[in-house]
C-alpha cells in the first residue's frame, strides 16, 4: 500500500503548480446501499453437503474523515483526498444441521483507506464534481469468525468512482456524495475453500463537512 500513499503524495506535489492551493480537513456519515436480492443463499461443504444458509441482514452507517487538497484554477479544481473510512454488516446465518433454531444475527467490521481524485466546476457557491477512488483494505473484525470454516480474503485494492455535489460557505465545506465499487459486495466471504459473493456492487451515500483553511482568492 505504500506505493499508493506515495502516489497520492507526487499527485498532491503536482497539484502545486495547477493554482491557487488549500488544504482542508473532513469527517463524516457513510450509509451502505445493500439490499437482500440475490444472496449466495446455501452453503454446503467439500461434500455437496448443505450445512449453512447466509443472508445479508442490513448494512450500516459507518463513519469518515481524513484530509484534502484543493487546487484551484478559475471556477474548476482537482482535489486529491485521504480518508478514513469505518463501516460494518449485519448477516444472518442459519446452521442447517440444526432445524427449527432461528438464524443467529452475526456482524463484520470493516476499516479501509479511500484515495478519491476529485475534478470539479464551482457554479458560485455550488460544486459538482467527480472522479476515481483507490479503496485500500486495512483491517476486519467479524463474529463469523465463530464458525472454524469461514475465512476472509479481501483484495488489498478495489477501483471505484465517486458523484456528488457540495457547498462552500466561507471556509465551511458541506459534501453528498455517491460512491460506487467495482467489485462486488463480499467476494471476500470464504466457506469450507469455496468463495461467495453478492451479484450487487458495493455502494454508499457520504455526507460530509469539512473545512478549507485559508482565504479563496
Amino acid at each position: 500500500m505504500k506505493k499508493y500513499v506515495l502516489f497520492f503524495a507526487m499527485l498532491a506535489i503536482a497539484t502545486l503548480g495547477f493554482g491557487q492551493i488549500r488544504f482542508g480537513v473532513k469527517a463524516g456519515l457513510v450509509s451502505s446501499s445493500l439490499t437482500q436480492e440475490d444472496l449466495p443463499g446455501i452453503i454446503t461443504d467439500a461434500g455437496g453437503v448443505e450445512r449453512l444458509k447466509l443472508a445479508l441482514e442490513d448494512g450500516n452507517y459507518g463513519v469518515n474523515f481524513g484530509f484534502l487538497i484543493r487546487a484551484e484554477l478559475g471556477n474548476g479544481f482537482i482535489q486529491p483526498e485521504l480518508n478514513f473510512q469505518s463501516n460494518s454488516a449485519n448477516f444472518t446465518l442459519d446452521d442447517l444441521g440444526q432445524p427449527g433454531t432461528s438464524g443467529e444475527i452475526l456482524k463484520e467490521n470493516y476499516q479501509y483507506l479511500d484515495i478519491p481524485v476529485m475534478f470539479g466546476l464551482r457554479l458560485g457557491p455550488l460544486r459538482v464534481q467527480g472522479g476515481p477512488q483507490g479503496h485500500f483494505f486495512l483491517n476486519s473484525t467479524s463474529d463469523l469468525f465463530e464458525f472454524d470454516e469461514y475465512k476472509q480474503n479481501f483484495s488489498d485494492f478495489t477501483v471505484g468512482y465517486v458523484l456528488g455535489g457540495g457547498l462552500d460557505i466561507w471556509n465551511l465545506m458541506i459534501d453528498l456524495r455517491y460512491q460506487g465499487n467495482l467489485n462486488r459486495f463480499g467476494d471476500h466471504i470464504t466457506f469450507f475453500g469455496k468463495e461467495y459473493e453478492f451479484s450487487q456492487r458495493a455502494s454508499q451515500w457520504n455526507l460530509s463537512v469539512g473545512w478549507l483553511f485559508g482565504k479563496r482568492r
